[in-house]
């Protein structure tokens, strides 16, 4: 088997500027990450991350929203474009789109999302204008498995960041980016080296279940 076969195959969704697509290219091209880049597909013709794949030779396919007549007709699509790329994880990458049950079930396993905060604090949107007016102290990011119900899958590692008092929603944006390019080439690294395994509603890393969200800067020093 030629070494390419042994790499773990991943298409990556977006909708918009993929910095976290080119955190895991640049991962992959850096010799940190043994996988590659099947497919990019985004749900906005106009997304940014779509040149980011092109430029660097990967191919590319939209499928808007708007050309289908409801979620199950547009997931189905999206789900026959992904299997014709036979991936062995699906990378959800600011991919702005609800995902049905039977879209989840299909890619159970093989289905992770990165959301900017700690989960399960601050589901959904606005999330950094959230943590500001909650008065949180801490703020951060999570790579989560995907289920049914949004941002409730388990959550496989966070890194945080101190909320300052002259924090505003831009700069908290910049900083849980910085977070986010760090641990995703990071989990997705471990589940090409299977040493993550996903088991219907629980993780299994290195041979033990997680009981909670692992610590970024804390892995960090044990993986030195």
């Amino acid at each position: 088997m030629a070494a390419s076969d042994q790499k773990l195959a991943i298409v990556i969704l977006i909708s918009g500027n993929g910095s976290n697509l080119q955190a895991i290219m640049d991962a992959i091209d850096h010799g940190e990450l043994p996988a590659t880049i099947r497919a990019v597909i985004s749900s906005r013709q106009n997304a940014y991350g779509l040149q980011r794949a092109v430029t660097a030779g990967i191919p590319t396919e939209v499928l808007k929203h708007e050309d289908y007549l409801d979620r199950k007709t547009y997931d189905h699509a999206l789900q026959t474009r992904i299997d014709h790329y036979q991936p062995g994880l699906i990378v959800l990458a600011g991919f702005m789109r609800m995902l049905s049950a039977n879209f989840v079930s299909h890619y159970a396993g093989r289905l992770l999302n990165v959301h900017p905060s700690l989960l399960p604090a601050f589901t959904g949107l606005n999330t950094h204008q959230r943590a500001i007016d909650a008065g949180a102290k801490e703020h951060g990011a999570s790579i989560h498995v995907v289920t049914e119900e949004l941002d409730a899958g388990p959550v496989i590692i966070q890194a945080r960041i101190p909320v300052s008092g002259d924090d505003s929603t831009e700069t908290l944006a910049a900083k849980i980016k910085q977070l986010e390019h760090r641990i995703y080439p990071l989990v997705i690294r471990w589940f090409a080296e299977r040493r993550i395994h996903i088991q219907e509603d629980s993780v299994v890393f290195d041979g033990k279940p997680l009981t909670g969200p692992l610590d970024y800067p804390s892995i960090k020093k044990a993986t030195r």
